[in-house]
């Protein structure tokens, strides 16, 4: 991601378009979309538009299995109400 966002010219503009919860990164490896999203997140300059389910307009069900997906992140994340994850 560095290298790609310090290629920049006079004038230009860049568009880094991403899904920060689709990685195959190993557990404890952070990915440059997220690593430049906190780093530059502050930056006047520097946009950052960050979509919610609410915005996906592909098919109502993609809507329902992203929100599943992350459903169980928060669980996974959240220690106080423990690993609820189904196993099948």
């Amino acid at each position: 991601m560095k290298m790609f966002l310090t290629r920049m010219g006079e004038r230009s503009k860049m568009v880094v378009s991403g899904d920060a919860t689709q990685q195959d990164l190993p557990r404890g490896v952070t990915s440059g979309l997220r690593d430049a999203i906190r780093r530059l997140g502050k930056i006047d300059a520097i946009g950052i538009v960050k979509l919610q389910a609410s915005d996906i307009v592909r098919h109502r069900l993609v809507q329902k299995i992203v929100e599943a997906y992350e459903d169980l992140e928060q669980r996974q994340h959240n220690p106080a109400h423990g690993d609820q994850t189904e196993r099948r």
